[in-house]
């Protein structure tokens, strides 16, 4: 067999999609995630409950 002559050169001679656009798509949909996600914290009216400390009360205890 003429394996030496069957064999590819693995550098790329043209850019493809990725190389072009992957940093632009990458910065754009980690951006437009952190829009969504403040808007939805800070206009959507939820109460964001943190931490139960004051709004949890103890019950008594019953002796049975």
């Amino acid at each position: 067999m003429q394996q030496a002559t069957a064999t590819q050169s693995h550098q790329k001679k043209t850019h493809d999609f990725h190389d072009k656009y992957g940093n632009a798509v990458l910065a754009s949909g980690a951006t437009f995630c952190v829009a969504v996600r403040a808007y939805t914290a800070t206009q959507t009216g939820t109460e964001w409950i943190l931490s139960p400390v004051g709004s949890v009360t103890p019950k008594e205890w019953r002796d049975q």
